[in-house]
């Protein structure tokens, strides 16, 4: 299989280490300026690191590179870690401020979602804060099926949040 994605304004591969500080920076800006996260804490170079650490060990980590530059990235990971959960895995797609509406999330989800289908799983879910219309539409557009929306599952800026879950069938 191959996991390379090119077209004429990105080119998405698996994720090496020495993408662990641009990835590390797109998820603190998301972290800081935005609900996609429900975390107010930062990564330190090192918590950046051991975050993808695990991801990398699974070949489930990509990123999307304009002009040499990383500017997005994508991840799939365990949904739960039961056993049971085993063959079911949630996606995370994040594209870099001003990068937005150049097909880099599509790219990095297309390629993410044919991974975790090589890779056996059955079943790809998307936890997406209620109010981002952009990653719910992504989802759309892949296929994700709305599954149902949780009212104020979390916090964040002071204000309750709704999450909104999708589902994808891989088999």
């Amino acid at each position: 299989m191959n996991l390379v994605y090119k077209n004429n304004q990105v080119v998405v591969r698996p994720a090496i280490p020495q993408d662990a500080e641009a990835v590390r920076s797109i998820r603190n800006r998301a972290i800081e300026h935005s609900t996609a996260l429900w975390t107010n804490t930062p990564l330190s170079g090192a918590d950046g690191a051991a975050w993808l650490a695990p991801h990398l060990r699974r070949g489930s980590a990509f990123t999307a590179e304009a002009s040499g530059e990383v500017v997005g990235f994508a991840v799939y990971g365990p949904w739960r870690h039961s056993d049971g959960y085993c063959h079911t895995v949630e996606d995370s797609v994040y594209v870099d401020d001003g990068e937005h509406r150049r097909g880099i999330g599509s790219a990095l989800l297309g390629t993410l979602i044919d991974a975790a289908r090589h890779a056996g799983h059955r079943i790809v879910i998307a936890d997406i804060e209620a109010g981002n219309t952009a990653s719910i539409k992504l989802h759309e557009r892949f296929g994700f099926e709305h599954v149902g929306t949780i009212r104020d599952a979390g916090t964040k800026f002071g204000r309750w949040l709704d999450l909104t879950i999708m589902r994808l069938p891989l088999a």
